[in-house]
């Protein structure tokens, strides 16, 4: 077997034979932890990358190479003691290859068990890296294709014990130490009854995180005090937009990552305890209301945007031109494009407020929200104040910025990314154009009605990328905000004994007070 590996020829085999060879070699690789063979296997998958494959070979190569990468991964996290580094490079491709797998035209047509597979390798990635909230939208949607992959559910399950702990004191904690141990207890049920649906070895695993919830948790005071064991049936919120919010996991509300349930139906994202200098006010406060405020603003732009069906009075007697091109204009159109922007805007705000309030020094002219973390923009590292730090939400927050797309960067997670930032460098400064539907091109490229001077999408994609936008940001929210909770934690432990805090309360801002004037 050995020599053949080491005097394959591609060249001379059918695609679906190559990736046999491919993903055998890779799976012996990683039985016989042999670094050689593993490197080998991704220089074939390259090889046959260049290939035009069929849309399933296409889905399964990514599929291994990512595979492989992961096995790279964790060896040089095991070799090199860098688990907790904040730059991995296998980590990175290996995210960006699983992407792209998930978005190839025929995905949905490949066989079910390797797309749950995929899916639950890309949210154990993205979880690795810090990525939680995505990670278990990603493993509910595995187990949305397939309720018993059991292997999805045990990852989310110990990925809520982790997010839990993300948590200063509060109620939210041992909410999310509830439903870990639903999930867990179900997980290890179902290896009984589907044992080839993932790998037994995790039984121990999964058990100790039970047996620990158990020690540590009296779960039936818990479900009677936040009555958890109910069916999403007899949700409390009628209200059409809450119940999108909720279903759609917008709320910025962390509960809201755990599901649809009723006490994630409010936003109450909010910043722990905090220490500052005696004189010196809390500013950034004011700066996390603004960011909140503009999310939930652009959150009910879109919401507005999508479920118009009218004709706004504001667009009455607008005089346009029919251009022939199937434009889409009007108010909820330009909703969208707010929505979007607004959305947007906050990522850059989100590095604002870090650059203070970890003061990092960085001139205000200088501050990017893909640009803050290194010391310069062709920086190979991270700054020194992060790479040291073991805040796994701030490192999620990094690695969520590789999902905005900059031409100086190139250390980009998400196959897509170039799309949202286009759109945004057009809506700020050239000029979009929004149609109804997608037009197809001449075969000559003679259509004289074809508007090169605009950046063209339909509705359909710009509410795609406008929604999937909020999400990021949503996420950012979140990591940004437990990331101070995980650093105050930090602060007050590095407090001397004897020193003197004077507390300070702010008080909630009244909703009645939500007006302008």
């Amino acid at each position: 077997m050995g020599m053949f590996y080491d005097d394959l020829k591609l060249d001379s085999l059918p695609d679906l034979d190559c990736l046999r060879i491919i993903g055998t070699a890779i799976d012996k690789a990683g039985d016989d932890d042999d670094a050689t063979l593993n490197a080998r296997a991704l220089l074939w998958c390259e090889r046959l990358d260049a290939r035009t494959l069929s849309g399933e070979h296409a889905v399964m190569l990514d599929y291994f190479r990512s595979n492989a990468l992961a096995f790279a991964g964790a060896r040089r996290r095991s070799e090199e003691d860098s688990a907790l580094a904040w730059d991995q490079e296998e980590l990175q491709k290996q995210i960006y290859f699983l992407r792209r797998a998930t978005r190839h035209p025929e995905y949905e047509q490949v066989d079910l068990f390797l797309q749950c597979q995929i899916l639950t390798n890309l949210a154990n990635a993205l979880s690795l890296c810090g990525r939680f909230v995505e990670a278990s939208a990603v493993w509910t949607d595995a187990l949305g294709k397939n309720p018993k992959f059991w292997m999805a559910r045990g990852n989310r399950g110990s990925s809520l014990v982790n997010y839990a702990r993300s948590h200063n004191d509060g109620p939210h904690s041992p909410i999310f130490m509830w439903f870990a141990h639903r999930e867990l207890e179900r997980t290890l049920s179902d290896m009984e009854e589907k044992p080839t649906l993932g790998d037994q070895g995790l039984r121990a695993h999964f058990t100790s995180k039970v047996d620990h919830i158990k020690r540590d948790y009296k779960l039936e005071a818990i479900n009677e005090a936040f009555s958890l064991d109910t069916s999403e049936n007899n949700l409390n919120v009628n209200d059409e937009y809450r119940r999108w919010c909720l279903f759609s996991g917008l709320y910025l509300n962390t509960l809201n990552d755990i599901g649809p349930i009723e006490l994630a139906a409010h936003d109450d994202l909010d910043l722990p305890n905090m220490v500052t200098e005696l004189g010196k006010a809390p500013v950034v406060v004011g700066l996390f209301n603004q960011l909140k405020q503009e999310f939930v603003s652009a959150r009910w732009l879109y919401f507005e945007a999508v479920n118009s069906d009218e004709v706004h009075d504001s667009d009455l007697g607008v005089y346009l031109y029919n251009t022939l091109d199937y434009p889409a204009y009007g108010l909820a159109v330009e909703k969208l494009k707010i929505s979007f922007r607004m959305a947007y805007s906050i990522l850059d705000k989100i590095a604002y407020f870090l650059n203070r309030y970890l003061g990092l020094g960085i001139a205000e002219k200088d501050v990017s929200f893909r640009g803050i973390w290194k010391p310069k923009k062709s920086s190979p590292t991270v700054r020194p104040e992060f790479n040291a730090s073991k805040n796994w939400p701030l490192r999620g927050l990094y690695w969520l910025s590789k999902d905005m797309f900059e031409p100086e960067f190139t250390d980009v997670t998400d196959p897509d990314a170039h799309g949202l930032n286009k759109l945004r460098n057009n809506l700020e400064h050239k000029y979009v154009k929004v149609h109804l539907f997608a037009i197809p091109p001449e075969p000559n490229g003679s259509d004289m009605w074809f508007d090169d001077f605009a950046y063209s999408l339909t509705v359909d994609e710009c509410e795609r990328r406008s929604l999937r936008l909020l999400r990021l940001v949503r996420a950012a929210l979140i990591y940004l905000t437990l990331g101070i909770h995980t650093e105050e934690r930090h602060r007050h432990a590095e407090l001397p004994a004897d020193a003197l805090l004077a507390e300070f309360d702010l008080i909630p801002f009244e909703d009645d007070r939500k007006r302008r004037n």
